[in-house]
């Protein structure tokens, strides 16, 4: 479903990205865990083809991301750190917004956004103004849009930073419901986050893969929390780990 090969991302003298490679099958849920700086979010921006490599090549759903880009943007559901809600907008409106740009046929249009509304539990909020939403409610119209279009992949791009406790259950518990039926890649620095919600992880460290393989693997004889450490030591000053 998705699959990189020496994928590598230079801005100017900073390599970003180096020779990442690593795949994906479908149905499976990837932990992208790293320090802050390792190069998490360059790799997402790739993908999503926000970003262009500098070496190598990448694919999605059986999509090349440098010549079939449109294919690819179509085939993912991307929500980034930030969400990109519009706040006159409400839930609703919004959510029927981005299913129109996402090529959703009219016929089914009301099913999607209705669908992504109960996925993401809105039906509270559904009629409210996107900017008078809780950070929490925002993350979840965010995670709404991005599969209201129902795509292969949902990439999603520390989707709980700066969330509470409550909002981050909340969040995680969505994310195991999205791996039932998407393939899933989560972009994160927190170890708890891949611990509770993926099947595979990969370690990158200043923009190099570490450690790839199932959780299950990785956590066989010591804790992911040792398995990070002992990879990535010296790297980790800004690392949660708890």
């Amino acid at each position: 479903m998705i699959e990189a090969q020496n994928l590598s991302k230079s801005f100017g003298d900073l390599e970003a990205v180096s020779n990442l490679s690593f795949k994906l099958e479908s149905g499976e849920v990837l932990g992208l865990l790293g320090p802050n700086g390792a190069g998490k979010s360059t790799t997402m921006r790739l993908l999503t083809t926000f970003l262009s490599p500098t070496e190598g090549s990448a694919s999605v759903a059986g999509f090349d991301v440098r010549t079939q880009a449109e294919d690819v943007r179509r085939s993912i559901g991307y929500l980034p750190e930030t969400p990109p809600l519009y706040p006159e907008l409400r839930v609703r409106e919004y959510l029927n917004f981005v299913a129109k740009i996402k090529g959703v046929p009219r016929a089914k249009l009301s099913k999607s956004v209705s669908d992504s509304i109960e996925r993401c539990v809105l039906g509270d909020v559904a009629s409210r103004l996107c900017g008078q939403l809780s950070k929490g409610y925002k993350q979840r119209v965010g995670l709404a849009a991005a599969i209201v279009h129902d795509p292969a992949v949902v990439i999603l791009d520390e989707p709980t930073s700066g969330l509470d406790p409550a909002q981050i259950i909340e969040i995680r518990k969505l994310i195991r419901e999205l791996g039932e039926k998407h393939t899933v890649i989560l972009s994160t620095h927190i170890l708890p986050e891949v611990s509770q919600t993926c099947s595979r992880v990969l370690i990158i460290s200043k923009g190099k893969a570490v450690v790839e393989g199932s959780l299950e693997e990785l956590t066989k004889d010591r804790t992911l929390e040792e398995r990070f450490l002992e990879t990535v030591a010296g790297d980790t000053t800004d690392t949660e780990a708890t």
